[in-house]
């Protein structure tokens, strides 16, 4: 049986990007949110899900989780967190891996960290995983760095002098 349907109707389902979505809000999944801010003790949201303040044009703290609107303003708020990166804060952004895009190249790669999530991420307010996989991407501000670099620091002191110190007895 035939249709009477134009054939650009007929194809328009086929034609429909495969990594895309009509959703642009996609709320952070809890257990996401929490080992990240356990690692990086976060002061600052500049894109909340009911925000009262443009995080585009407003000063971000000093350690900010983004979780930006996935859409055509995706590239501006990366270009934010970049440009607040540069001004010596810390950026974590949870985002759509779009390893083809610009944007990814401009700024994503020349991030200090880029955590690959494997599988796709089921967003707190939704019944099925989003339909894109996602990555943590991390721009570490020098204090943030530092910190990380003095606390290796002390602890390969600690061992090395719990090591000459100490004799082991593995046998018990």
């Amino acid at each position: 049986m035939s249709t009477n349907k134009p054939i650009n109707e007929q194809t328009k389902e086929s034609k429909q990007p495969h990594f895309s979505s009509l959703r642009l809000d996609w709320k952070t999944p809890k257990a996401v949110y929490q080992v990240l801010d356990s690692e990086f003790r976060f002061d600052h949201d500049p894109c909340p899900p009911k925000y009262t303040v443009d995080g585009l044009t407003s000063s971000w703290g000093g350690c900010n989780y983004v979780n930006p609107p996935y859409g055509r303003e995706l590239p501006k708020w990366i270009a934010k967190g970049y440009e607040e990166w540069q001004k010596g804060k810390t950026v974590v952004f949870l985002i759509p891996s779009r390893t083809d895009t610009r944007w990814w190249h401009d700024y994503c790669m020349q991030a200090d960290e880029i955590r690959y999530i494997k599988g796709r991420l089921k967003f707190n307010d939704q019944k099925n995983s989003a339909p894109f996989p996602s990555a943590i991407v991390i721009f570490k501000s020098r204090l943030h760095k530092s910190f990380e670099q003095d606390m290796q620091d002390i602890t390969e002191t600690f061992i090395k002098d719990v090591s000459k110190d100490t004799e082991w007895d593995l046998t018990q």
